[in-house]
Parts: structure tokens; C-alpha cells; sequence
């Protein structure tokens, strides 16, 4: 056993010594391997890096609460056409409050308005300070218990106040920061678009995405949206995204909750027991599992396109190798002649091959890494680097080192010693 494993490092030192002597053709060798490898990395980092920030972000809506609306993630991730998804009747305020009235296991019940693409954002004014266009969405008094998000300041505005149409509003803290830096907004007085609203408090930040603001937005009362933005139209269809979200009640279950939500709606919808649902309900395991496929999806696309150029790279150092088998046949003609066995000699020539596309998965796991790292210090796109994704790059780094350099290492082992040293 002792003397196999001198021989393998003996081996391995003399692999290392051959590329050293030839740095720059070892270099051009390993140049696909590199590519290939880096772009494993890089790209695993920065999906990895979405789907984690991705996922914090949606647990912050809690893992009992159920969204209805009209169409939503999962109806394109089916290849669901967009102009047939506009043929689905509304969701109304009547639904919403059908679901509060007849589902026996819903706590909290509410709706929003404003939302996908029938929203109409709005610049924010503060004295001379504006914003830029930003979504307002039209709530119920008792949208942030379903959305478990908290007020950092002032309050949330009132039944009586989405009764009584009042113009008030509650910012996001991005707009909160932009026109009040230096100042408390609670009952200041600002415009949205061309209308005054006097401003009750402000939601507490929330974790980016991708680098961007997700505090980007402000709300007001339902009715009091319906009364200012009327709802738009395209190709004939109205652009009217109503959302109804459900909290189930203490001692009832998300699934009791879902099930009758379900029900409630597609009879109000009077679909036949052969329909498949004209309105989508998500949960957050619906949309982890929805962003989980279309990570994997990409993933796999990834590593096809990686692996042409790890072929390539392959193709490269397969071609060296067999110009160094017949560079170096006089050699291998004395290493015969003084009693070198024909495994010795292919062992030694596939070492070779799977130390120089090691060295180009390790090279490429740094560049992957560091373009990870850069991306995310200057542009602040969240990264991850698990650990997987450098283990699959050096698992395809040295498969490829072995699948490629068995030809020109079976072509030395078989060299004859006399024909060999007979070589010029």
C-alpha cells in the first residue's frame, strides 16, 4: 500500500514538473476547463443568491396565509397564455367578503387593490422633494394581520376611515426616507399624483431583492382608491387585479382554510366539477415550490452549456496530451527499457491529464467565486456559494481529465520500448 502511494506522488510530481516546463501550452490546455467551471460557479452563486433572498422575503408573509387572485406565478410557470388568463372573471370585494362570511376556518380576511399589471403608480411630492413612480395599493384596515408585516411609526389607518373614503396613507419606508430624511412624516401632508393625502404611518422595512428596495410603495384605503384610480382597460378587458388574502382562525388548519376557500369561490363562480379553477390560490410552499423548479430548470440549463465548454476544454487537452506522448516517446522508451510497467506509464500520463484540468477547475472555482463576490459588492446582488457548486465543478474538472486522457495514455502505455528508443 506504502509503495503505491509513492508511486502515485511520484507520479504526480512528475506531472507537475511536465506542465511546468510547458506553462504556456499548459495554460491554453486548460483555458475551456477554466470557462466552464467559472461559469458554474458564478451562475450558481448568483441563483442561489436570488432564490435564498427570494425566500426570505416570502416567509415574511407567514406560512398560514393563502393569496386568491385572478392570475398569478403559478398559472405562467403552467405556460398558461396571458390572453387567456384575462378571460377569467374578477375577483370582487363580494367574493372577498364571502370568503369572510361563509369560511368556517378564516381569522383574518382581507383584499388589495393596485397590484400586477392594472396597477397605476404614482409620484410621491413633498414640498419641493418627488419621488419616482412608485405602486399604491388600495387596502382594508386589517391588511398587515394577513401580511404579518408591522408599522415602524405612526399607524395603520381605520374601518372608519376605508368606510368614510378618508385620504390618508401609509408609506413603504423607501418613500418615508426619500421625502422625510431628516424629519417625523406622521401627519404631514403629501400628494400622490395630483391628490393630497395626509400620511398616518410607516411600514417597517422590509429585506431586498435582488439589491432593490422592496419598500418601494404606499397604501391607502380601498375605497379610497376605487374613488381615485378607475380601473383601466386592455383590449377590451378590464385591468381590475383585486387580491384576496386569508389567514386561517386558532385551531383551524391552512389546508381546512384553502379547501373551503376553494369551494366558496367556485361556486360563486358556478364552475362545473370537470373545471379546473378559474382563479389561482398560492401559499408560500406553493411559490417555494413554483421558484424551486424554475431554479432547478436553470441550473440544469447551465450546467448542459457549461458542459460544451468543459468539452471543449477536453477536446484541448486531449489533443496536448497525445502531442506530448509523441514529444516524449523517447522517454518513455528508457522508462520501459529500465523496467517501468505499461500501468506505471498510463498512470503517469493520465495523472498528468487530471492534474491539468484540476488546475483549471480549481482556477475556475476562483474566478467563479470572485465575479460571485464582485457582482455582489458593486451591484449588491444577493450571492450564495454552497458548497455543492465547487464540488460539482471539481468532480466535472477531473472527469473530464480522466474521460479525455485515457486515449493519449493508452496510446503510451502501449508504445514498444525498441520502436520507442529508436524514435527521433
Amino acid at each position: 500500500m506504502a509503495a503505491r502511494i509513492a508511486l502515485v506522488a511520484e507520479i504526480m510530481v512528475m506531472a507537475l514538473e511536465t506542465l511546468r516546463a510547458n506553462k504556456l501550452r499548459s495554460a491554453l490546455t486548460i483555458l475551456g476547463v477554466v470557462i466552464g467551471v467559472t461559469s458554474i460557479v458564478a451562475m450558481t452563486a448568483l441563483i442561489r443568491g436570488f432564490g435564498d433572498n427570494l425566500q426570505a422575503l416570502i416567509q415574511q408573509m407567514g406560512s398560514d396565509t393563502i393569496y386568491v387572485s385572478k392570475m398569478s406565478i403559478s398559472s405562467f410557470a403552467a405556460g398558461k397564455d396571458f390572453l387567456e388568463l384575462m378571460k377569467r372573471p374578477n375577483l370582487t370585494e363580494a367574493d372577498a367578503q364571502a370568503v369572510k362570511t361563509l369560511a368556517p376556518s378564516a381569522g383574518f380576511v382581507t383584499y388589495h387593490l393596485g397590484e400586477g399589471p392594472g396597477g397605476q403608480p404614482q409620484r410621491f411630492t413633498y414640498r419641493n422633494t418627488a419621488t419616482k413612480r412608485m405602486p399604491v395599493l388600495g387596502a382594508e384596515e386589517n391588511w398587515l394581520q394577513v401580511n404579518f408585516l408591522k408599522v415602524a411609526q405612526g399607524r395603520f389607518f381605520s374601518e372608519f376611515e376605508v368606510q368614510r373614503r378618508r385620504q390618508v396613507v401609509v408609506l413603504g419606508d423607501a418613500p418615508a426616507g426619500a421625502l422625510f430624511p431628516a424629519m417625523d412624516p406622521i401627519g404631514k401632508q403629501i400628494r400622490i399624483g395630483k391628490d393630497q393625502f395626509t400620511v398616518v404611518g410607516v411600514i417597517q422595512k422590509r429585506p431586498a431583492l435582488l439589491g432593490n428596495s422592496t419598500d418601494e410603495f404606499a397604501i391607502v384605503p380601498a375605497t379610497t382608491y376605487q374613488k381615485l384610480y378607475p380601473t383601466p382597460r386592455f383590449r377590451g378587458y378590464l385591468m381590475r387585479f383585486l387580491v384576496i388574502g386569508a389567514v386561517a382562525r386558532d385551531g383551524a388548519t391552512r389546508e381546512q382554510l384553502l379547501s373551503e376557500v376553494e369551494q366558496i369561490l367556485r361556486s360563486r363562480h358556478r364552475l362545473r366539477i370537470d373545471q379546473e379553477n378559474d382563479f389561482d390560490v398560492l401559499t408560500s410552499d406553493s411559490i417555494m415550490a413554483i421558484l424551486d423548479q424554475l431554479t432547478r430548470a436553470v441550473v440544469l440549463a447551465l450546467v448542459v452549456i457549461s458542459s460544451i465548454a468543459l468539452m471543449v476544454g477536453g477536446i484541448g487537452v486531449m489533443a496536448i496530451m497525445t502531442i506530448s506522448v509523441t514529444e516524449r516517446t523517447r522517454e518513455i522508451g528508457v522508462r520501459k527499457a529500465i523496467g517501468a510497467k505499461r500501468l506505471q506509464i498510463l498512470w503517469q500520463f493520465l495523472v498528468e491529464a487530471v492534474v491539468l484540468t484540476s488546475l483549471g477547475g480549481l482556477l475556475g472555482m476562483a474566478l467563479g467565486a470572485g465575479i460571485g463576490i464582485g457582482v455582489n459588492s458593486f451591484a449588491g446582488f444577493p450571492v450564495s456559494l454552497p458548497w455543492w457548486s465547487f464540488a460539482l465543478g471539481l468532480s466535472f474538472s477531473i472527469s473530464v481529465g480522466i474521460f479525455f486522457g485515457l486515449y493519449p495514455a493508452f496510446k503510451a502505455s502501449k508504445l514498444d520500448p525498441i520502436e520507442a528508443l529508436r524514435y527521433e
